[in-house]
């Protein structure tokens, strides 16, 4: 897979496609109106992007009804040097509609232990967790069956 990134302004604002041609918009500033997401950003993005394709993916395999999916991802970050690497991440998992709880919990599971690339290629350098809701009540992994 190969992206392009390209410069749009005199700072750090970038134009960024990959193979499908979609763009997405770059900036990064300390002071002013930044117009488009960070790398950083766009790195929690991914994470809670990639898991959603899979829960969804695994839950109408499972022939759930999602009626509402909405993802929270939090970053921690690190002081390394220079840089401020995420050292963990928190996934919060909303979803609404006719699914088992356990289902749900297990699709979860599946999608950041096996499926989620993006989760994969973090492993070792970032700890990740998740929780998940169906319609508004948290399910505990007891429940998960």
């Amino acid at each position: 897979m190969t992206v392009t990134l390209t410069r749009q302004n005199d700072d750090y604002l970038f134009k960024a496609s990959g193979p499908n041609q979609h763009e997405i918009t770059l900036d990064y500033s300390k002071e002013g109106h930044p117009q488009g997401a960070s790398p950083m950003e766009l790195l929690l993005m991914a994470i809670g992007g990639c898991n959603a394709i899979d829960i969804i993916y695994v839950l109408k395999k499972q022939r759930q009804k999602v009626e509402g999916y909405t993802v929270k991802v939090t970053g921690e970050r690190a002081e390394v040097e220079k840089a401020n690497p995420f050292k963990s991440a928190h996934v919060e998992i909303y979803l609404e509609g006719d699914i088992i709880p356990a289902k749900a919990l297990r699709a979860a599971k599946l999608s950041f232990e096996q499926y989620c690339s993006v989760s994969m290629s973090l492993k070792g350098s970032v700890t990740i967790d998740y929780s998940v809701f169906v319609n508004g009540i948290k399910v505990n992994p007891e429940s998960e069956s």
